[in-house]
């Protein structure tokens, strides 16, 4: 594939670390790639659409550290087939094989090739059998800088925060503060340990703040607070739509799958009805544990009611 940008590429540099702006500043499906350029080994965070365009500096990568595996960050690995490529544990199966991939995905059969199918054409996806697995606080010396990775599962299982020092940044991924908010809606994903992932990630001492997606870069901590909370802000409100519906009258799951919690009416896609399902029912969950909302069993499943 040409390594002609068919867009202008943005290049920000913090010290030894370079964030080059995918397209319409790294909104899904492209994102932002992160390079570490230590004295010993040049890093890239993740390989999203973008890393297809930059050139020699980023098809010069001697290491790949993934902060988690989405085919939208897997989308430049197949220029780097030599570098060795670094997952945590609770994501290197997703990126050693589709099957993994699948799995967590929560993929149907039924969907499975026309999933396949789309990924490869959008995302040039290949699986990486050689990847190696990580642990939480992982630590990557590259000469001159360093890297740490720090466990924030919820988006999935294997999600982390890679911290570079002495730069101070940190490269926060698929938190990335968009207005569409958290996504929980893989079979890997966790509404619980996202919301403590979120409370956790304000701790984490770092003086610049990157995200996989569309915000970018944030050098002022009071704007990453505050686009923090708007996004942890965003959990509150799809409960508090989806007590508005059962307010209205009890409800099956597949009914309110109908209305759409994440996505836009009409919107289809071959994973938005699982990610529907998934998502509801988390909070679901959460709210019979409260007392909230309880269940009646009926043919076929169940209906849920507010209390």
């Amino acid at each position: 594939m040409s390594t002609s940008p068919t867009f202008p590429i943005e290049r920000i540099d913090f010290g030894r670390v370079s964030v080059y702006r995918g397209a319409k500043g790294g909104k899904y499906p492209d994102g932002n790639q992160v390079m570490v350029r230590g004295s010993d080994t040049l890093a890239a965070f993740d390989t999203p659409l973008v890393a297809n365009h930059i050139g020699p500096d980023f098809d010069a990568a001697q290491l790949v550290l993934m902060g988690h595996v989405h085919e939208d960050h897997m989308a430049g690995l197949h220029r780097l087939p030599h570098a060795p490529v670094h997952v945590h544990e609770g994501d290197v199966a997703a990126a050693r094989s589709w099957e993994g991939m699948r799995a967590a995905f929560g993929t149907e059969p039924a969907q499975a090739e026309e999933t396949l199918a789309r990924l490869q054409q959008e995302f040039f996806y290949a699986p990486r059998p050689d990847a190696l697995s990580y642990t939480d606080g992982a630590c990557w010396e590259l000469g001159q800088s360093s890297v740490r990775a720090i466990h924030m599962p919820g988006h999935t299982a294997g999600h982390c925060v890679l911290l570079v020092e002495p730069e101070g940044v940190a490269f926060i991924g698929d938190i990335d503060l968009t207005g569409f908010g958290p996504y929980y809606g893989d079979a890997c994903s966790n509404l619980a340990e996202f919301r403590r992932s979120l409370a956790r990630l304000p701790q984490i001492e770092a003086r610049v703040w990157v995200t996989s997606h569309h915000r970018g870069v944030y050098t002022e901590r009071a704007h990453f607070l505050r686009d923090l909370q708007a996004y942890v802000d965003t959990l509150a409100a799809r409960e508090a739509r989806l007590v508005g519906w059962l307010r209205e009258q009890p409800r099956t799951l597949a009914e309110l799958v109908a209305l759409r919690l994440l996505y836009p009416p009409g919107f289809d896609a071959p994973w938005v009805i699982a990610a529907e399902a998934r998502t509801i029912g988390q909070h679901l969950d959460e709210l019979r544990a409260a007392g909230q909302v309880r269940c009646t069993p009926e043919p076929g499943g169940e209906r849920f009611h507010l209390v």
